[in-house]
């Protein structure tokens, strides 16, 4: 995995297994639940009620997940990882890196100033396989020329944009996997559904690796939920929730 790749939590919602049960509670309570929250169960045993309940068995009773909510500052990745994870945005939402206003390290890559690969990502070397199965090995005469690339369109974008052009004129000479940042928020079935579509083995590689990331957030998050996940989902490739 890229070493730059990162995943920080920003805040997240206090008691989220509490959260959780108390909206499933009020579904079938004839009491106002808020009345009751000084008898709610602990965050350890609303988990356990939350399982039973709720996922066991694979009811599909994912409603009362929807409630609790956290943000992720996530670094480093590349755009075609962000164009990946946003197809399926059921529930998140994502303020990314405009490269209309944020061209600066694009040019420090020009002059010297920033090492090529902090700004534009590469995938290490190895073999590698596509999805029909075609198997090619990236070797490391391959991957200089493809830094050298990225160099010349760095110091074509700073030539553009010292003839006045706009950053989101410029942008368009630069190679298409510069690295980006974003905050991404979610409640925890849409964790649970961006893990499903993206942790699975078919995924680009990156996001894959973006959700390996998410998930220690997510499991200390949730722990509950998140260890019923591991067993039941994850990597299984199925209908996410």
């Amino acid at each position: 995995m890229d070493s730059r790749f990162t995943v920080k939590v920003l805040s997240q919602s206090p008691n989220p297994q509490q959260a959780i049960y108390a909206a499933m509670h009020q579904d079938y309570s004839e009491a106002f639940v808020w009345d009751d929250r000084s008898q709610f169960p602990d965050e350890e045993k609303a988990g356990e009620l939350v399982i039973r309940n709720l996922l066991a068995g694979n009811r599909g009773h994912f409603g009362p997940l929807e409630h609790p909510q956290i943000v992720l500052n996530i670094g480093w990745f590349p755009h075609s990882c962000m164009q990946q994870i946003r197809t399926h945005r059921v529930g998140v939402s994502f303020d990314v890196q405009s490269f209309r206003y944020t061209g600066t390290r694009i040019v420090a890559v020009a002059e010297g100033k920033t090492e090529v690969e902090e700004v534009f990502y590469l995938r290490p070397l190895g073999f590698y396989t596509d999805r029909q199965g075609k198997k090619y090995e990236y070797t490391e005469s391959v991957r200089q020329e493809d830094i050298a690339w990225c160099l010349e369109g760095a110091k074509m974008y700073k030539k553009r944009i010292e003839q006045g052009f706009s950053e989101e004129h410029a942008r368009s000479l630069i190679p298409f996997d510069v690295r980006q940042h974003w905050v991404m928020s979610a409640n925890a079935r849409s964790v649970m559904h961006l893990l499903d579509l993206r942790a699975k083995g078919d995924a680009q590689l990156e996001a894959q690796q973006m959700c390996e990331l998410i998930w220690p957030h997510f499991e200390a998050w949730v722990p509950a939920v998140a260890a019923w996940y591991h067993k039941q989902r994850w990597a299984k490739a199925r209908l996410s929730p």
